[in-house]
């Protein structure tokens, strides 16, 4: 990740204003989160990580298990990265964050990804994603169709 100010740790509730920000810049035509969304994600302890630039966020992720072993599964539920800051490799690192402690449990890995956002299915399918279903007018209130992409437990 560069620059070199730009580091990760675990997303905090008091984050929550600067993730809605950055939500609304990133989804506008969709339904972004809400402070109180994230929030609650944090509080209800699923894996939420946060990149900052010195002192300002500029990333999100969040990954939450679905269900235990012996077949574990986990869910991404976002990833965002300001605009300013993408194609640092500050969503990569993110990703492959959550990705480490879903491998430590051998968790098969799904997520939803707007089938027309290339940059986003790119990055998945380099890390091991592929595309195994569509969901018709998933975004709302869009009406973007999503792909259900999975990683098999590694």
């Amino acid at each position: 990740m560069s620059p070199a100010t730009t580091r990760t740790d675990d997303l905090r509730p008091d984050d929550a204003p600067r993730c809605a920000e950055l939500e609304k810049l990133l989804f506008p035509e969709d339904d972004p989160w809400s402070e109180r969304a994230f929030r609650d994600e944090v509080r209800m302890g699923h894996l939420y990580r946060a990149a900052r630039d010195g002192d300002t966020l500029v990333g999100y992720a969040g990954l939450a298990f679905v269900a235990g072993p012996p077949q574990a599964e986990a869910e991404i539920h976002t990833i965002g990265v300001d605009p300013s800051h993408q194609g640092r490799g500050i969503g990569r690192t993110l990703l492959r964050e959550l990705l480490a402690v879903a491998d430590a449990e051998s968790a098969t890995v799904f997520l939803e990804v707007r089938t027309d956002n290339a940059v986003a299915k790119a990055l998945y399918e380099s890390e091991g994603f592929s595309v195994v279903g569509l969901r018709r007018r998933y975004y709302r209130p869009s009406g973007a169709d999503a792909h259900t992409m999975r990683r098999d437990a590694r």
